[in-house]
């Protein structure tokens, strides 16, 4: 799941496209019109590199060009999801990453599931911001039996935190068991408005966030997006807002 090795060779085109500056057909396009030379002779298509070669970009050295980093992990119990590496367990030291990344919101220390890394700022309150209506699924297990009652309150909004949580889907899966998809993100916002009810979360995993599922990805693992979850997440944000008016919060639960 990590990077090619240094003397792994791979087409020049995903050489191109892994560094994050364009698509695989637009690296063919560059290759095409020849503006990509490597170890000093113009490329042709299909020619295959490692990271020991020298590829240069309109007469620009590629590796000068930051890869844009989306990442996702199944985060496990115990994790924290801080950037800050003396704290015991911080998701950072734990992926081991060779590049700086950092958490899109956050699932607290007892909670598990999906979340997102990168290096992209730029997008991070476009995913957030609970304007922007992106969805987050989780599946929840509580201590005692699910009523009908319970969903019907969950569904239309939980006053916590002073406010009321908006409308969303839930739905029980077993008799204490419930799967809920959010667009908001409040401070431990699943938790509250379940304690709310009279009723304590045994088990929080996040299973999606907007069109990215866990899957089959076990715990700890992490993986990066593919082209196409990169480009449906771009379109999913492309009219998203990342300014402070869209939400109240920055969390994710």
């Amino acid at each position: 799941m990590s990077d090619i090795q240094d003397n792994q060779k791979i087409r020049l085109n995903k050489f191109i496209s892994d560094t994050g500056i364009c698509s695989r057909r637009e690296a063919d396009k560059l290759i095409e019109s020849g503006k990509v030379t490597v170890n000093g002779e113009l490329a042709g298509l299909g020619v295959r590199v490692s990271r020991e070669d020298k590829v240069l970009v309109s007469g620009q050295p590629l590796r000068q060009v930051q890869q844009t980093i989306y990442m996702a992990f199944n985060k496990p119990v115990g994790i924290v999801c801080t950037t800050e590496k003396h704290i015991k367990g911080n998701i950072i030291n734990y992926i081991g990453y060779p590049e700086r990344i950092f958490p899109i919101g956050r699932l607290d220390k007892p909670s598990e599931g999906l979340i997102f890394l990168t290096n992209d700022g730029n997008i991070v309150n476009k995913i957030l911001r609970a304007g922007n209506a992106h969805e987050k699924e989780y599946v929840v297990d509580v201590h005692k039996s699910i009523t009908p009652a319970f969903i019907t309150q969950m569904a239309g909004g939980v006053r916590i935190l002073g406010t009321k949580t908006k409308k969303c889907k839930v739905v029980a899966e077993s008799d204490k068991r419930f799967r809920i998809v959010l667009t908001q993100g409040l401070n431990r916002q699943i938790r509250r408005m379940c304690e709310a009810l009279g009723y304590d979360v045994t088990r929080l995993q996040r299973t999606r966030i907007m069109h990215i599922s866990l899957d089959q990805m076990q715990p700890g693992k992490w993986r990066l997006f593919n082209e196409e979850e990169i480009a449906e997440m771009m379109s999913l944000v492309a009219k998203s807002s990342k300014t402070e008016e869209a939400s109240d919060t920055d969390v994710m639960e």
